[in-house]
């Protein structure tokens, strides 16, 4: 009887342990900064806009990323409106300071130059705010 009992314990180990990694997923893209998340490969990028400072913070498995050389371009299109923006770093995140034309429903096109790592781009569509 004890075989069965053992066999239980590890099935319930192995359940616990996929709860743990579903749910460390589920937060990775997880705001922290009030903004909208995108994945790419193993960055996080939040994109936190408005219409006078657009920020990028870059995370890899959570953690902040160094960001000395790194550069964004950023596309924006609100209607028929197209605006180019370069982000650099400032602190613990890339950035630009100015005017934007930025709304709800604006799309973002978010191309990261990092060194040592392969160009990362990432597409926003930015939400109503409440």
């Amino acid at each position: 009887m004890k075989a069965p009992r053992k066999g239980m314990r590890a099935c319930t180990a192995l359940a616990g342990l996929a709860l743990l990694c579903a749910l460390r997923l589920a937060g990775a893209q997880a705001p922290q900064h009030g903004g909208v998340v995108v994945q790419v490969r193993d960055l996080e990028l939040e994109l936190v806009a408005s219409a006078s400072d657009v920020r990028l913070y870059l995370r890899a498995l959570g953690e902040p990323v160094d960001l000395p050389n790194t550069r964004a371009q950023l596309t924006v299109r609100s209607g028929p409106d197209q605006q180019e923006v370069l982000l650099k770093p400032a602190g613990d995140r890339l950035e630009a300071l100015g005017s934007f034309q930025l709304g709800p429903g604006s799309q973002v096109v978010a191309e990261v130059a990092a060194p040592g790592r392969a160009p990362y781009t990432a597409r926003y569509t930015l939400p109503a705010r409440p």
